[in-house]
């Protein structure tokens, strides 16, 4: 098997600096690769990551080998010259500032101050070239936080992950989340003037309550219709038989987590071992396991999931299963 060399701490921490903010794809691509091989990832593992040839993987790897960080860039390339000046890329990247849902209005503007008349397409060429991405937003309760307590949740969190590292704990995340046949609507590669359509009609909501640890071991139950605090602890009484050291699970403020009948079984799970951290409210980004949930709705779960209840819960059940060895996620 081709790994790449072992990694200094140096090169580490550069790389992963490179992999967060480098403004190429291709780079950060490349960058990726040689961090997940240092981790121990076989090449067919990073080539079902990035979908790319395995000769590719095995070039990029060579690349680094033979040239270290100059090796992780493109060649330069011959071409014509760009139409628009630096300083008028800029007047892209601004527009886009100002308004970032329409490339419309910053065509316009490149029109006004330059006299130039440019198509959607390379002003969309310049907003990646920028690092720019067009990509769902969302919805957010950050300014409803104490940032305070926040940052103290963040530092208490990472402590706790060195103690997982080390083994002297297992951190898990919990929540819940739930599904039914009106499906969350992603981006899909479409024919020209043509659009898909996903079905869409009301079903019972089939709720899943999740446990999904740092080495991404994870433990589900499902339960159809509404779920209480009841529900939860129920849950909890299951998931608490399955560990077998010291366990720490983070959870949000929801009412189900916060009720008389919840925190009255605080002291049983922690004669047992496990032991509820709570987060701070509009805190979500700490819990890894919301990652889990919107990689089901947006990716693992196949349309075919939308065709009848029965499909759903099926499918549903299948990703579940597969969650820790078929579908992964990849923490960089």
């Amino acid at each position: 098997m081709k790994f790449v060399a072992p990694l200094t701490e140096a090169e580490r921490e550069k790389l992963t600096d490179l992999f967060n903010h480098h403004s190429s794809p291709r780079v950060r691509k490349r960058v990726h690769s040689i961090l997940l091989s240092d981790r121990g990832f076989t090449i067919p593992e990073i080539v079902r990551i990035y979908q790319v040839d395995r000769d590719t993987v095995s070039h990029w790897f060579d690349r680094w080998q033979e040239k270290h960080f100059e090796g992780l860039s493109d060649k330069a390339r011959s071409g014509r010259p760009p139409k628009l000046l630096i300083e008028e890329q800029k007047i892209v990247i601004e527009s886009l500032e100002e308004d970032a849902r329409s490339i419309k209005k910053a065509e316009e503007k490149v029109y006004r101050e330059t006299d130039k008349t440019v198509s959607k397409w390379t002003l969309k060429r310049i907003a990646k070239k920028a690092g720019l991405r067009w990509k769902r937003m969302r919805k957010s309760h950050k300014s409803k936080r104490s940032e305070i307590l926040f940052r103290q949740a963040q530092k208490e969190i990472k402590a706790l992950k060195e103690q997982d590292e080390a083994g002297e704990i297992e951190l898990t995340y919990f929540d819940e989340t739930g599904f039914n046949l009106i499906p969350v609507v992603p981006y899909a590669w479409q024919p020209i003037g043509q659009t898909l359509e996903i079905p869409s009609t009301y079903s019972p909501r089939l709720n899943v309550l999740g446990f999904f640890s740092q080495s991404q071991d994870f433990y589900a139950h499902t339960v159809q219709g509404s779920v209480d605090s009841e529900a939860v602890i129920a849950c909890f009484d299951q998931f608490v038989q399955t560990i077998s050291k010291k366990t720490v699970v983070i959870i949000d403020n929801a009412p189900t987590h916060t009720s008389h009948k919840f925190k009255n079984k605080l002291q049983e799970w922690a004669s047992q071992e496990l032991f509820v951290k709570y987060l701070p409210t509009y805190s979500s980004e700490l819990n890894l396991i919301e990652i889990v949930w919107r990689f089901i709705k947006y990716k693992w779960l196949p349309l075919s999931a939308y065709l009848s209840f029965k499909n759903l819960k099926a499918t549903l059940q299948d990703v579940l299963d597969g969650i820790g060895s078929k579908y992964r996620i990849t923490f960089a």
